[in-house]
């Protein structure tokens, strides 16, 4: 994969090429096979333009250098991302007349929009992100493809516009300023991470997924091209004669594809059914056996190296295993967050750093079972939200008296009856489809929150709304919520960084936009049934993956956080978040904070999401905030 930093400025002495030269390499590792730049001085009304780029070669290696220009010199392109269909493209537009003189995904982006405009995206299928400079026009188009596997952040200032891969290139850049946005802040401790467009940093954007951007006359607009299809009600109908058959097709028409590389590659293997099915048929699509990685814990009941083990034996893959504990989360949990320009949202973000780092070993580029969850119907609350509606058909007094106390009494081990509970006492869905994954429900986060700004922002917030039309299924609601918003800011984020950290591309089966299109296209049976998650790809696999690994249920990719914070983790813990050093711990009740970690230490409750959450905002924090004062944006 690659890096790609650039401007549109106008007035800039700081804009010069030492600048941009800082800025790609503060994200050397998302390409480090080779540097390109090119500048386009006195554009449009003396705009400044300049493009940046840092390559991972993975197709054409010599062939697929950057910034690429048009043969009459009026288009310029950074690009990072990969067209799974680009050979198709290329002819088509040779079939009109385009000339090419690469085989690169690259020159097929510069010449789609040379044919079709911006609408050009519309025909991708693949991940990207990219900055197309049109000279003629004086016009540049950034994108972002539909799911948003590629990030691409920008900052508006007076003199112009800053963009790249990461925030940590736009800081490289004169004059972008470090001040946190506590609005984000508020809603992060919601979530566990910030909802896009918003970014920690004041002023920073992410263009949201699916999304172009064009700069043009000093103005910069942004249209939506591409929607998650659970958007729209199903239009009832009969599906295809067969529909389990038809989705094992398209899945491994979608994990074909993806083996396209002109590099080494493998695949992540984590023992679940995901993993499982793509690593199997990439073996039916390979002469020689899978490189496969999967990481565990000392701590057995938390790791699953048994069942990748039995996965890898049944296909033969080639299998590497790492094991690691509590030192490798205090050793790379501050670099992480570097790393993501975030609060590290997952404990599971540390574990897939260091399988990539293992990985780079011997390939450049994976395939993972990233997105089945958020397309499929994979998490024990696509079967909890049905059951939404008649618990709050329960009288208030019942509910409020005799049901919330108890369930609230129970001991952590039922944390899964307590998160359900909890979330059916929510009537609104902007605030319930957070908490199913987030941290802090609204009249927590008002309990626990003391800063005098930061609880300004509580008012001045209204939920956000998911655009659902009328008439959908509760199930394709929270599906698309899952895809619009807990996919893009949080998984597909992780993904990328943890992986680009490493210097390794991530390719994602699951995430192809055919596929999802057609899962959408069927009746929610499909998808859930009964209790039974992802029910498709489990009949689809029939035969195919053992049925040790079809039948487990849905586990997640825990760690053993809630002991570690218990033991060797806990005076960190209580450091960062109460030591004197601590720049976050004024925007907490002492009391309630103080609670929050002695119920947990002393085995009373799990709060490990929520002390998880604290503490990354901290470790935020003393990176880019220093000794600071943060200030509202």
């Amino acid at each position: 994969m690659c890096g790609l930093a650039g401007w549109v400025m106008q007035g800039c002495p700081q804009a010069g090429p030492d600048t941009l030269r800082r800025m790609i390499q503060t994200i050397i590792h998302r390409g480090p096979d080779g540097l390109g730049s090119a500048f386009m001085p006195q554009a449009w009304g003396e705009y400044d333009v300049a493009l940046g780029h840092c390559r991972l070669s993975i197709i054409d290696l010599a062939g697929g250098r950057q910034p690429m220009q048009s043969l009459d010199g009026k288009l310029t392109l950074v690009y990072n991302g990969e067209l799974y269909n680009f050979r198709e493209l290329r002819a088509e537009l040779q079939r009109l007349g385009h000339v090419f003189l690469t085989d690169s995904d690259t020159e097929v982006v510069l010449q789609a929009y040379r044919a079709w405009g911006d609408r050009c995206v519309e025909r991708f299928r693949g991940m990207f992100a990219f900055a197309l400079w049109d000279r003629e026009a004086s016009r540049l188009l950034l994108a972002r493809d539909p799911f948003g596997k590629k990030p691409l952040v920008y900052y508006e200032g007076p003199q112009g516009m800053v963009f790249a891969s990461e925030i940590k290139a736009l800081l490289a850049f004169p004059g972008v300023p470090i001040n946190v946005d506590y609005q984000a802040v508020w809603e992060y401790l919601a979530y566990r991470y910030v909802p896009g467009p918003a970014t920690l940093f004041a002023g920073i954007r992410k263009l949201p997924p699916g999304t172009v951007a064009i700069w043009s006359k000093g103005r910069l607009e942004e249209r939506q091209y591409y929607e998650p299809p659970d958007r729209v009600p199903l239009v009832t109908g009969s599906p295809v004669t067969d529909p389990v058959s038809h989705f094992r097709e398209q899945f491994d028409e979608a994990v074909r594809i993806r083996m396209v590389s002109d590099v080494p590659f493998g695949a992540f293997l984590s023992g679940g059914i995901d993993s499982a099915a793509v690593t199997g048929l990439m073996a039916q699509h390979s002469g020689l056996p899978i490189k496969t990685f999967s990481v565990g814990f000392q701590e057995r009941r938390y790791s699953e190296l048994a069942y990748a083990r039995l996965v890898a034996t049944q296909f033969g893959t080639d299998h590497h295993e790492l094991v690691i504990d509590e030192r490798h989360v205090l050793d790379e949990l501050p670099r992480l967050v570097q790393f993501r320009d975030a609060p590290v949202a997952e404990p599971s973000d540390i574990p897939i750093y260091l399988l990539a780092e293992e990985a780079r070993k011997s390939v450049k580029m994976v395939l993972t079972g990233e997105g089945s969850d958020e397309i499929l119907g994979g998490y024990p609350k696509h079967v909890y939200e049905r059951y939404v509606a008649r618990y709050q058909y329960l009288p208030p007094v019942l509910r409020e008296r005799v049901v919330e106390p108890l369930v609230r009494s129970l001991p952590y081990q039922f944390r899964r009856v307590k998160t359900a509970m909890a979330n059916f006492g929510l009537p609104r869905a902007e605030d319930r489809y957070p908490r199913w994954f987030g941290a802090l429900s609204p009249i927590e986060r008002d309990d626990l929150v003391q800063d005098p700004v930061l609880r300004s922002c509580s008012t001045a917030s209204a939920p956000r709304p998911f655009p659902i039309q009328p008439g959908s299924s509760r199930l394709r609601e929270i599906l698309y919520f899952d895809q619009v918003s807990w996919l893009p800011d949080n998984l597909l984020e992780r993904g990328d960084r943890m992986t680009m950290a490493a210097s390794l591309e991530a390719r994602m089966p699951f995430m192809d936009t055919q596929l999802a299109a057609y899962v959408s296209s069927l009746p929610d049976r499909y998808r859930v049934r009964g209790h039974c998650t992802k029910w498709i790809l489990r009949e689809s696999m029939k035969g195919f993956l053992p049925d040790t690994i079809l039948e487990r249920p849905k586990v997640g990719f825990r760690i053993p956080v809630n002991e570690w914070f218990r033991g060797p983790m806990k005076a960190y813990l209580h450091d960062h978040l109460t030591g004197p050093s601590s720049q976050t711990r004024g925007y907490y009740h002492p009391r309630l904070l103080d609670q929050l970690l002695d119920d947990h230490i002393r085995g009373r409750q799990n709060h490990e999401k929520v002390l998880w959450t604290l503490l990354n905002l901290e470790i935020w924090h003393r990176a880019y905030v220093g000794q600071t004062t943060p200030v509202a944006a």
